[in-house]
């Protein structure tokens, strides 16, 4: 997964999902999704898109990107939408994987300062707090 994150960063000069995203020909749209959706990466008739839930806040917005890029990434061929934890769905191993490659892609190239904490280095970054179990 960090050899991947490495070869995006180094080919799209960034690691910003978005532009990533658009280098990658994959269109990024934001819609009400309602509540419980975070967002969702599907394929039709071979054009990949990411829906976002326009009423996130922004940085929930670049980490749902980054997490929906995780699944275009390392996850083709599936179509897959972002449930949040209070829905039945088991959220299961394809999402912990999605979510750990968006923790990994914001923060690529940055660590903890000497006297910084993780959940600082996270805000730092724009990674919801709420996501620092998936940045081992």
């Amino acid at each position: 997964m960090d050899k991947l994150i490495l070869k995006l960063i180094r080919k799209f000069k960034t690691n910003d999902p978005f532009v990533i995203a658009e280098g990658l020909g994959i269109h990024v749209r934001f819609a009400d999704l309602g509540e419980g959706t975070r967002g969702l990466y599907f394929k039709k008739l071979r054009r990949r898109f990411i829906v976002i839930h326009e009423k996130l806040p922004e940085d929930w917005q670049r980490f749902v990107c980054a997490h929906e890029l995780g699944h275009d990434r390392l996850h083709p061929g599936f179509n897959r939408f972002w449930l949040d934890e209070q829905s039945y769905f088991n959220v299961g191993k394809f999402e912990r994987q999605a979510s750990k490659f968006a923790v990994r892609l914001l923060t690529a190239g940055d660590a903890p300062a000497r006297s910084e904490t993780l959940e600082q280095l996270l805000m730092r970054n724009g990674v919801p707090v709420e996501m620092q179990k998936f940045y081992f």
